[in-house]
């Protein structure tokens, strides 16, 4: 097992708990950066901060659950444009006006966002996003391409909007928020959460863990949210939280800010991010998978954390 994983291209960590229990605990070594700063050369521990680049979004989908079941941020079905009322010229557009938060859950705003080229400027519609002077007006105001709801379009300034009604309806920038009620529940004592240069941590890809701290969310998420006999995120949110709602061109379906799939005849949900990031539960074999890799923009990043689930693990548990 250890030796084909020392074979796979860019590995960093991987870690699987298998009905509670660690059942694979690999540590690599390799070139890394964190954004497009570059890190060199990582010999990689349990307690190395990875980048999660946009499995960021999951966690977002699971601190607005925990913010949604206090009352502090709006009902899915709530009107968008609601929660930021300092843009009342866009309130006045009828397409816009049709926004709601579940069209940035589940990523169909239907505005107009390129993703898919590298993230390495400001052609790149995210990285444009993080260099706005306002990055929700940013989003809000990009040109309407088709009706919201009607299909899923990668877009990380959906996820910039959550994590705006979560610091607006809390009162808290989102890194203490999640400290104070995700991170702390679970143990996690370090991490780190990049910010743009307006200040403001970034929702849709800024968040660095520890592999086995991503295992220990992926735990959780496996449990219902519950941790040590507390309930830490709502059940009732997991539920719909991770209840496919849009198909994805590759197959898989789009939740609220996390994917689901079938693999090896047995669904999974997960958090993916760029360069090989994963995080991925089987609920049907009580398994979690997290993965960290450095493959940033390759358009091959998927086949590592591929190998790792269908060559390595799962062979080991059916």
């Amino acid at each position: 097992m250890r030796e084909r994983l020392e074979q796979l291209d860019g590995l960093h960590c991987a870690i699987a708990v298998h009905r509670g229990q660690t059942m694979l605990e690999h540590y690599g070594s390799g070139e890394d950066f964190t954004w497009n700063t570059p890190l060199g050369t990582v010999d990689f521990e349990a307690h190395t901060l990875h980048d999660v680049r946009s499995v960021t979004k999951s966690v977002v989908a699971l601190l607005y659950g925990i913010a949604l079941g206090d009352g502090l941020v709006p009902e899915p079905a709530a009107p968008l444009l609601a929660s930021f009322p300092e843009y009342p010229d866009l309130a006045a557009d009828p397409d816009r006006a049709r926004l709601t938060v579940e069209h940035a859950l589940t990523m169909s705003l239907g505005l107009e966002w390129k993703e898919e080229i590298p993230y390495n400027g400001p052609a790149n519609a995210e990285i444009a996003m993080e260099m706005a002077p306002d990055r929700y007006r940013f989003v809000l105001e990009r040109p309407v391409a088709e009706a919201p709801g009607v299909r899923y379009a990668y877009c990380g300034g959906a996820s910039a909007l959550l994590g705006g009604l979560i610091a607006r309806g809390t009162g808290r920038g989102l890194a203490d928020f999640a400290r104070d009620t995700l991170f702390a529940a679970l143990g996690i004592d370090r991490f780190e959460w990049i910010a743009g240069p307006d200040g403001v941590v970034s929702a849709a890809s800024g968040l660095r863990l520890a592999t086995p701290d991503l295992a220990r969310i992926g735990q959780l998420v496996l449990a219902g949210g519950e941790w040590d006999g507390r309930q830490v995120v709502p059940a009732n949110w997991l539920t719909a939280m991770l209840a496919p709602r849009l198909p994805i061109e590759w197959g898989g379906m789009y939740c609220y800010q996390w994917y689901s799939g079938e693999m090896a005849g047995h669904r999974w949900v997960g958090a993916m991010g760029n360069g090989g990031q994963r995080l991925t539960i089987l609920p049907e074999l009580d398994l979690v998978v997290a993965i960290a890799a450095g493959n940033y923009d390759d358009p091959e990043q998927w086949r590592t954390p591929t190998a790792v689930l269908e060559q390595v693990v799962l062979p080991s548990v059916t």
